[in-house]
């Protein structure tokens, strides 16, 4: 669809560009950088030293082929282009950056310059621990299984820092939307040691100190053997429908003596 409207005279289309507030460059149709708004200096300012340059200025005239370890490969890719092309490119392993390329378009639709801007900057350092927490999220999944009640299947090795990281987690979780029952599957763990169980017991203490009820499931008879040292008042069961069974039924007492 077309562009539609007028821009009023009053307003200059550089002035508009500029107080957008993204990173955004023009170059023409030979690829060589024409203009910047003021958003891209700033925030190319940190990564011009990489390439040999003193300041954002000094890119104002030069070639995006310059820039690239490949210039073959990405004169190919701007050959082809005809929409908007995006991708995750990593700035001389320091900096991660979304690149998004869209070709300029006269009347008759041939290519004019091109619209370059650069989103999510990001140190590659930062990059990779914004990896490492949504691996960690992934690896503690919480399941929504009935009212008030989540289910945490604990699958895999618990080091102190994925334990710390499930405490914290499943706390949040509880305190958030006011849950109950916490549904431990152990089904996923063949041995009980001295580390696990200080977890679970961890686990089970500060889920009881805001008001949660820590249950466990998916005991085998290996498992009940080692697990006797968390004490009696913590609920097990063999299987998780048992342990749903219960909080359902318990769930249903408390309702009635209401």
């Amino acid at each position: 669809m077309p562009a539609i409207g007028k821009i009023p005279e009053t307003i200059s289309l550089l002035h508009a560009l500029d107080y957008i507030g993204e990173t955004i460059m023009i170059a023409d149709d030979t690829y060589t950088i024409r203009w910047m708004n003021s958003e891209a200096c700033r925030l190319l300012t940190e990564v011009v030293p990489l390439f040999g340059l003193d300041n954002c200025q000094e890119l104002i005239g030069m070639n995006m082929d310059d820039f690239h370890r490949q210039p073959e490969r990405q004169r190919r890719i701007m050959e082809q282009l005809d929409e908007t092309h995006r991708s995750r490119v990593a700035i001389r392993n320091e900096f991660v950056t979304d690149i998004i390329i869209t070709p300029i378009k006269n009347n008759e639709e041939a290519i004019e310059g091109y619209i370059v801007m650069l989103m999510d900057v990001t140190t590659q350092a930062e990059e990779q621990k914004r990896s490492e927490k949504l691996i960690k999220e992934l690896s503690i999944p919480i399941l929504s299984i009935w009212e008030k009640t989540i289910a945490l299947p604990l699958i895999g090795q618990f080091d102190k820092d994925r334990s710390d990281q499930l405490l914290a987690t499943v706390l949040a979780e509880c305190s958030k939307k006011g849950i109950e029952h916490v549904l431990v599957d152990l089904s996923g763990t063949t041995e009980f040691e001295n580390q696990i169980r200080y977890q679970i017991q961890m686990l089970t203490d500060s889920l009881k100190l805001i008001g949660t009820d820590c249950i466990l499931v998916g005991i085998s008879p290996k498992l009940a053997m080692s697990i006797v040292h968390l004490g009696s008042k913590t609920k097990t069961f063999s299987t998780a429908y048992e342990g749903l069974k219960y909080i359902i039924d318990r769930q249903e007492k408390n309702s009635l003596s209401y």
